[in-house]
């Protein structure tokens, strides 16, 4: 059957088809040249009739069904203008991920610098504050700092994510009440959850500054409202548009909106609670060394990751050169910092302390968040050199002041985030140095360093932004931790600090079953350490 098929197709194709259409895919019946004999008879005068040979008929086609034929014809791809949202929106959640990623990170740093009888609380901080970061930012924090408003404030209009949008349109073609971040072509919803994971690390800067004699409920009503009334306000200014925004001040990443403005929080926290017990006696400092450098250590390497997705995830499109150029950036920076840090401390402590080294890595890639678009290469190792030797001076200098951090953020956030601003004025290379470097409309835009020629035309906007935010963020948290501890206490009682927060505030323990360590620094008490740093090295450690 299928060979005499085949010939039937064969016999078909070799017919000379007539003018008349045929519809396709049909097939149409054959009619017989000549009357029909049967096979094999003769005809009257003795001759043999030969069978008949059929050749195909045209028949003409049928109007073929409209919804098959919609069927048969291929749909139309994506369009280049569709891809590219499709591509963009892809790095940038993937970038808020990374930045998501980093609070693990912060966990498990902050707990490893403190001691083991605070873990479980210092956990809990870390762990709760990002919901409570969400609630606050989607609420109004998001709104306050982008929604059109005026040039210190943004509007209510955009709380609980509503308000006129038409993302992901940008530039003159956006319609919306979030036109401040009109120059990036996602949706809405990314534009939110990239912002979101950057408000919720300002929360967890102050989560190490406080730790071991903060109560629990006092840092979480803090954190609400840092998040969202604090951070967008000064957030607003410049990335929001605002009045520091149309002064010139840059800041790509967020080494003052982020980092600073948490270190600021941190610094106040700090100062309104007082040092720990023991932590200040007979006029020097006493080391209260943190019990798990391993884990420390881990959540050193989880941020220095999770950077990737802070800085080069804040072109919030998929550039690939931009990115490249901004990873290799960040990563010189923190590593430079490291090894400045480890270079310093050997110097100036007598030994190569690791909680100075975990420290200097995450001061040098504070310190380049602010210019990791606008910077060369060995700009960003020079920004890196520096910060990694600051943080280890300015740890010191808060013990000296008895300004208690436990983990150092108040070092590394506030102090290496204000070297970050300024590096910004100092190495940025000017408006159009790389081709990321323009506006929607191809003009060249950026900040222009004194030592690349540009003068002050950078640095001063950027020393104003520092006072400015810095004056801010004093300001509105010392209202808050003071309005706090008049209502609510903000510390435990010296009890509960010398048991442990995990027990007293959580009824529980990090460590079940683990024997514990006796010993006078467990208590607060003298120890006989060398160090002062937040990890330091002791004889009872």
């Amino acid at each position: 059957m299928i060979v005499l098929s085949w010939g039937y197709m064969a016999i078909a194709q070799d017919a000379t088809p007539t003018a008349t259409p045929t519809e396709p895919g049909i097939v149409q019946e054959a009619t017989p040249t000549a009357s029909p004999s049967p096979e094999g008879t003769t005809a009257q005068d003795g001759t043999a009739v030969p069978s008949p040979v059929l050749t195909p008929v045209p028949v003409p086609a049928t109007p073929a069904d409209p919804a098959a034929a919609s069927a048969a014809v291929p749909a139309a791809g994506p369009t280049t203008a569709e891809l590219k949202v499709a591509l963009d929106t892809l790095w940038v959640v993937i970038a808020a991920f990374l930045v998501f990623f980093m609070n693990a990170g912060f966990c498990m740093l902050e707990t490893g610098f403190c001691r083991e009888k605070n873990a479980v609380n210092v956990l809990a901080k870390n762990l709760i504050v990002f919901g409570l970061s969400t609630l606050a930012f989607w609420a109004i924090g998001f709104s306050l700092m982008f929604a059109d408003g005026n040039d210190f404030i943004g509007g209510l209009g955009g709380m609980f994510l509503n308000g006129q949008d038409n993302s992901p349109a940008t530039g003159d073609a956006y319609k919306g009440i979030f036109s401040a971040l009109n120059w990036t072509g996602v949706p809405l919803e990314a534009k939110f959850l990239f912002q979101l994971v950057f408000a919720g690390t300002a929360a967890t800067i102050v989560s190490g500054a406080v730790a071991e004699r903060i109560k629990f409920l006092d840092f979480l009503i803090f954190s609400i409202l840092l998040v969202g009334i604090a951070y967008p306000i000064t957030g607003h200014w410049i990335w929001g548009g605002g009045w520091l925004a149309k002064m010139g001040f840059f800041d790509f990443a967020g080494s003052t909106v982020v980092h600073s403005v948490g270190g600021w929080a941190a610094l106040m926290g700090a100062a309104f609670l007082g040092p720990r017990i023991g932590r200040y006696q007979s006029g020097g400092t006493v080391a209260l060394p943190g019990h798990n450098m391993s884990i420390a250590t881990l959540g050193c390497l989880i941020l220095w990751l999770g950077w990737f997705g802070f800085n080069p995830g804040s072109t919030m499109a998929a550039d690939g050169k931009a990115i490249a150029h901004i990873a290799l950036t960040t990563n010189m920076a923190g590593a430079v910092g490291g090894i400045a840090a480890t270079i310093t401390a050997w110097l100036y402590l007598g030994k190569p302390d690791l909680s100075m080294i975990i420290n200097g890595i995450l001061a040098g890639l504070v310190g380049i968040t602010a210019s990791c678009a606008y910077v060369n290469m060995g700009s960003a190792l020079i920004i890196g050199l520096i910060a990694g030797v600051i943080v280890v001076f300015a740890v010191t200098f808060f013990d000296n002041l008895k300004i208690d951090d436990p983990v150092g953020a108040t070092s590394v956030h506030l102090v290496c985030g204000t070297w970050g601003t300024l590096a910004v004025g100092l190495f940025s290379v000017g408006p159009g140095g790389y081709p990321w470097m323009v506006d929607l409309a191809g003009k060249p835009i950026g900040p222009h360093g004194l030592f690349m020629g540009g003068g002050f035309t950078t640095l001063w906007p950027q020393i104003v932004g520092i006072l400015s935010v810095g004056g801010m963020t004093v300001l509105v948290s010392s209202l808050f931790w003071i309005a706090l501890k008049a209502t609510l206490g903000i510390r435990v009682t010296p009890e509960e600090e010398i048991v442990g927060l995990d027990i007293g505030e959580h009824g529980m323990e990090a460590y079940s079953g683990f024997v514990k360590e006796a010993g006078p620094s467990n208590l607060g008490g003298k120890s006989g350490g060398i160090s002062n740093n937040p990890g330091g090295i002791t004889t009872n450690y």
